[in-house]
């Protein structure tokens, strides 16, 4: 038997999980003067950079970067699991609907004498339907909510099985005791939970001190309104599938337009889940529930958590679907600028090359 623990959170999406991550990131250092360490391929690739490409190589899929980019990042992971002792942290969200055969590899590789730890973390699905759609417009898709719903409660979309707790838990779980199994609550929003309790849920799962990893992250995964997502929606219809999977999209359309523009604007009108799905949403906490409480896993929170609470009565609901052409006007002007500031701001490629070869012209004049 080894001296080391391996923690492996598998997300779930839209859990906290960029905070956690940036975190742990900004306090790399510290956390491993006290033996915890968070394994990255070189100084100059993150950690969160390092395990997402090794996610994607251990589920044999390439995407968010050049082809090929995430090639061999597994088996370099391993390697620097292998070489480290104490405690380390492995963290990607994409690994929580990862197939049985995937993760049966994951932990044979990162097994081997030593202690695997599975830490999930999960929040009630009125708040986490509405991200998950937002999100995966951002991510480039092109489905209504409407469309979006539908293929959730037939149990088809990836986030949908990145959410499933009793899907999750019963495909990580196997041949790992119980108590290796550690599900982190997201506090209800409004409740007394103190504003770092979610991080605090975190290091009690991860066995860390919250001390030793005091600097805050500043990064947030902000959260659009209706109309706002409903633009970058039809901006998707217009944009080729090709478009959508270059880097630049990720930099122009999801960084720059939808989280430093979009998110967080004036008076946006907040998704939420339609009022006749609140029903079939609290069936399945239920569900969710019973596995919880009948698994015997370790849970850092409370179940309650996992209920979604209903709108105050009177409260009304906004249909993405049916936001009316002003509405979206007034975001596409508001994007339309952005874009226009950015374009200002960068310099013609074309401009560039004039003014090198003017300069270099100018050097030999001058000799």
């Amino acid at each position: 038997m080894s001296n080391r623990r391996v923690y492996l959170h598998i997300g779930a999406p839209k859990t906290g999980t960029t905070y956690l991550q940036d975190r742990l990131a900004r306090n790399a250092k510290s956390l491993a003067s006290h033996g915890v360490t968070l394994p990255t391929r070189s100084p100059v690739v993150s950690p969160g950079l390092f395990h997402f490409r090794a996610a994607l190589d251990l589920l044999g899929q390439d995407w968010g970067g050049e082809p090929g980019h995430a090639e061999g990042s597994w088996e370099a992971l391993v390697r620097r699991v292998k070489r480290s002792s104490g405690t380390v942290i492995i963290s990607h969200e994409i690994l929580a609907p990862a197939p049985a055969e995937a993760v049966a590899r994951a932990k044979r590789d990162l097994g081997g004498g030593d202690d695997v730890h599975v830490v999930y973390s999960v929040r009630d699905l009125g708040r986490q339907l509405p991200a998950a759609w937002q999100e995966s417009i951002k991510q480039g898709r092109k489905w209504t909510y409407r469309q979006f719903l539908k293929k959730v409660r037939q149990r088809q979309p990836w986030f949908y099985r990145s959410f499933d707790l009793p899907s999750v838990l019963g495909t990580w779980s196997a041949g790992l005791p119980p108590e290796n199994i550690h599900v982190v609550t997201v506090p209800q929003r409004g409740s007394a939970a103190a504003p770092d309790e979610l991080w605090r849920r975190f290091c009690t799962a991860f066995g860390i001190d919250p001390a030793w990893a005091p600097e805050e992250s500043e990064r947030r995964n902000p959260s659009l309104g209706a109309a706002e997502t409903v633009l970058l929606r039809r901006l998707n219809k217009r944009l080729g599938r090709r478009t959508r999977r270059e880097v630049t999209y990720d930099a122009l359309v999801r960084d720059l337009l939808a989280e430093q523009e979009l998110a967080g604007r004036k008076g946006a009108a907040p998704l939420g889940l339609p009022p006749k799905m609140y029903d079939w949403a609290e069936d399945e906490a239920e569900r969710w529930i019973e596995y919880v409480e009948g698994s015997g896993v370790q849970v850092l929170g409370d179940v309650a958590d996992l209920r979604p609470q209903r709108p105050a009565e009177g409260t009304g609901w906004v249909n993405p679907d049916k936001i009316s052409a002003r509405e979206q006007l007034s975001v596409a002007v508001d994007a339309l600028t952005a874009m226009t500031r950015e374009a200002a701001r960068r310099e013609d490629p074309d401009q560039q090359l004039v003014n090198r070869v003017r300069s270099q012209a100018r050097r030999l004049r001058d000799q």
